[in-house]
C-alpha cells in the first residue's frame, strides 16, 4: 500500500491510498470528511498514482473507489471559494481535465467502484472509468446547476456515457438518479447489493486480469482512439490494430490453445 498527503492542506492525512491485489491495483480517494471533494491536492495526488501504475507492468487492472459514506462529491467548493483569483480556478479546472485525461489514457482499464453518492465531478468520474459498478443504494447526479453553476466539465464526460437525453436531464435539473437509472442511461454497468459490492467488484477485475495483458492494454488504447473517428477510418485503423495484435506472441498461444481446447498460459507480450 502507498500514501500520497495532500501538500495543498495543514492536515498530512493520506488522500490517495494504493494496494495491490494479485495483478489489480485499487486506488481509494481518502477526504472521507468531504465526501472525497476532489481538492487539488487530491487530483494531483492520484494522477501520480496513475503515472505510476501506467509504468507498472504487473498491474492488469485499476479500480478506483472512494473511503467514507460516499464515493465522490465533485469539486471542493470550499477551496474554490477561498481561492477567487481566476489563476487558481484555471488551475483547479486544468487539472481536473488532466486527471479525466489521465484515466482514458491509461493502459490499463478503469472500474469505478461506487458508493454513497457520485456528484458533479463525482459523477464526470465515474463516466470516465472505463467500467463502473454501484452499489444499489447509490445516487449519481450532476447538481451545479442548482448552486448557479452548471456542470460544465462534468458534462464533457456524462454527453460522452449516456444518452444525450438523460445527459441534458440530468444537468438541466440537478436532480439525482438512482442505480438502476444509472444502468439503464448507459452511465454504470451494473447496480448490486451494497453487501456485494466488494465481490462483485473484485470478480470483474479478476476477470479482466486472467486476460493477457498486453492484448487489455492494445484494445482498451485502440477503443478510446477509435471512436470518435469516421466509420471508415475506424474500421481501416482498428483492422491495423488487428493485424499487429496477430503478431502478438500471446495471441499466437491463445489461437492455439483455442485449437487445442486447453487453457491459454500468457506471457503477456
Amino acid at each position: 500500500m502507498s500514501a500520497i498527503a495532500d501538500a495543498h492542506t495543514d492536515v498530512q492525512e493520506p488522500v490517495v491510498l494504493r494496494r495491490t491485489e494479485g495483478a489489480v491495483a485499487t486506488l481509494t480517494l481518502n477526504r472521507p470528511t468531504a465526501y472525497n471533494a476532489l481538492s487539488i491536492g487530491l487530483m494531483e495526488a492520484v494522477l501520480e498514482e496513475l503515472a505510476a501504475l501506467d509504468r507498472d507492468p504487473s498491474v492488469a487492472v485499476v479500480v478506483i473507489e472512494g473511503s467514507g459514506r460516499g464515493f465522490c462529491a465533485g469539486h471542493d467548493l470550499k477551496e474554490v471559494q477561498a481561492n477567487p483569483d481566476t489563476a487558481f480556478r484555471e488551475r483547479t479546472f486544468k487539472t481536473c481535465s488532466a486527471l479525466m485525461l489521465g484515466i482514458a489514457r491509461l493502459r490499463q482499464p478503469v472500474i469505478a467502484k461506487v458508493h454513497g453518492i457520485a456528484t458533479a465531478a463525482g459523477c464526470q468520474l465515474v463516466a470516465t472509468c472505463d467500467l463502473a459498478i454501484a452499489a444499489d443504494t447509490a445516487r449519481f447526479g450532476t447538481p451545479g446547476v442548482n448552486i448557479g453553476l452548471f456542470c460544465s466539465t462534468p458534462m464533457v464526460a456524462l454527453s460522452r456515457a449516456v444518452h444525450r437525453k438523460q445527459a441534458m436531464e440530468m444537468l438541466l435539473t440537478g436532480e439525482l438518479i438512482s442505480a438502476s437509472k444509472a444502468v439503464d442511461n448507459g452511465l454504470i454497468n451494473r447496480a448490486v447489493p451494497e453487501g456485494d459490492l466488494d465481490r462483485e467488484t473484485k470478480g470483474l477485475a479478476d476477470l479482466i486480469a486472467s486476460k493477457s495483458h498486453k492484448v487489455l492494454k492494445t484494445g482498451k488504447e485502440a477503443f478510446h482512439r477509435q471512436i470518435d473517428m469516421t466509420l471508415e477510418d475506424a474500421y481501416a485503423y482498428a483492422g491495423g490494430v488487428m493485424v499487429d495484435n496477430l503478431g502478438y506472441a500471446d495471441s499466437k498461444e491463445g489461437i492455439a490453445a483455442f485449437i487445442d481446447k486447453r487453457p491459454p498460459i500468457w506471457k503477456h507480450e
